[in-house]
């Protein structure tokens, strides 16, 4: 087994498709939440609560394509999926400061790993990204 990263062998882009995997999964289970309340509960505005349950629901398909794109060595899925990650920092914030620290603190540090890890020089040259091949 070679210690230089290649194409195959990015042990931080798998780690990254794997996160951002689960991302999209727990993405789509509050899509499954928020549909639940919009049936079942008496809201006062079912259009609304319609609109919102298909946006989460394109933000879990979003992810969930991006992880995809990623494991399939797509070189354009990393920006987004970086800003994605890097979203999760001011929402785990605004969770964090409603009180409910336990649950915001470990949505900034899988920000903080997901981005880390799509940042990683091993990643960038397991997706055939060079930004020094004019040198």
């Amino acid at each position: 087994m070679t210690d230089t990263p290649t194409r195959t062998n990015a042990p931080t882009l798998r780690w990254a498709v794997r996160l951002l995997a689960v991302e999209g999964l727990l993405i789509g289970a509050a899509a499954a939440y928020v549909a639940y309340e919009v049936f079942t509960a008496t809201a006062t505005s079912k259009q609304s609560g319609s609109a919102f349950f298909a946006f989460v629901l394109i933000c879990a398909l979003f992810v969930g394509v991006l992880a995809r794109s990623l494991y399939n060595y797509r070189a354009w899925a990393r920006g987004p999926a970086i800003v994605v990650n890097l979203l999760l920092l001011p929402t785990g914030y605004y969770v964090a400061e409603g009180l409910v620290a336990y649950a915001g603190v470990p949505i900034m540090i899988v920000g903080l790993v997901g981005a880390g890890l799509l940042l990683a020089p091993s990643t960038r040259t397991a997706l055939g990204i060079n930004y020094y091949r004019d040198q």
